[in-house]
């Protein structure tokens, strides 16, 4: 998982090499087959777990990334919001409400096309933010893993949210909530899927940077005045992407592991100086904010902003 140091005006990037990071991408099984990482929708890949249903590794496409035959998101996908801790006063909801309601149909957006499914149909340019939920703490403020998808339970079972199949679940953690396997040091977000209502369903963490600018901001001074929300923004598109192309974690990846944005994480390609002298990379409903490229599943595969 790479995690960003902000250095003065620059970004500075290093490597956590933990187990299956420091690792080549394939293995080979005891019959000399060779055997794809799989994703862990953290950022990183790991060895498929012998028995439970490992295959063999797929051809390598031309772009850098191939298809392994999961399902994939199509038509609209829908986004929820669970705001989880204490957002009272916090500019966040505004700034994130905008973002999710606007990227469904941008240039940035529409580099999700370049991916389909076994039946050639492709990841549509649309995404629509349906509704949001709150939660005060109902698991502490040290979230596990499981934690995590407990909120997402809750909120459906409970009807503050409908089950949705065609979603991605997005918990949005306050300043003084962490994510104890491994939020500000292995990951800022990930995302992954579990059975809940009897649907499959798409969920992600996304941890605030303000709790560990150095690790999950690209910058101190953001567009929108608020470095925490404005970092957050980039992760949550990063992990959309991700759950898009790759929602039950066997479909998009290359032979590493790395999902499509995994690839461009922490790339930011062109940028302009807004107002009040931070960088942004894109205007999206009214507001500029800094995010992450994106992997072109074409010519060759490339990380852009647009395509």
């Amino acid at each position: 998982m790479r995690i960003n140091l902000f250095v003065g005006a620059s970004l500075v990037s290093f490597f956590l090499l933990s187990g299956s990071v420091a690792h080549a991408g394939v293995v080979r099984q005891s019959n000399g087959d060779a055997v794809d990482f799989v994703p862990t929708g953290k950022g990183w890949g790991e060895p498929p777990v012998r028995g439970k249903g490992s295959t063999k590794a797929a051809r390598p496409g031309s772009n850098g990334i191939t298809y392994h035959g999961g399902p994939l998101i199509l038509g609209t996908t829908h986004a929820y919001y669970i705001w989880y801790g204490n957002w009272t006063g916090n500019t966040a909801t505004t700034i994130l409400s905008n973002f999710a309601s606007a990227i469904g149909g941008s240039p940035y957006y529409n580099i999700n096309t370049t991916y389909t499914d076994g039946s050639k149909t492709a990841v549509s340019n649309a995404v629509l933010l349906m509704a949001g939920a709150t939660d005060s703490y109902s698991q502490g403020a040290a979230l596990t893993d499981a934690n995590i998808k407990t909120i997402v339970s809750n909120a459906i079972t409970s009807g503050a949210l409908p089950a949705d199949s065609n979603a991605v679940y997005f918990v949005l953690t306050s300043t003084d909530v962490t994510e104890t396997s491994g939020f500000c040091t292995q990951y800022c977000g990930w995302h992954t899927h579990g059975t809940i209502a009897g649907l499959d369903i798409k969920y992600s963490f996304v941890g605030n940077p303000d709790q560990c600018p150095s690790a999950c901001a690209a910058q101190t001074v953001s567009p929108n005045g608020n470095a925490g929300a404005d970092g957050m923004a980039s992760v949550i598109v990063h992990e959309l992407e991700e759950a898009v192309t790759d929602p039950d974690l066997n479909a998009w990846y290359d032979k590493q592991g790395m999902e499509n944005a995994d690839k461009c994480a922490w790339k930011f390609g062109t940028t302009y100086t807004t107002a009040n002298g931070s960088l942004a990379n894109m205007n999206l409903g009214g507001k500029d904010y800094l995010i992450q490229q994106n992997w072109v599943n074409a010519a060759g595969g490339y990380c852009a902003l647009s395509h």
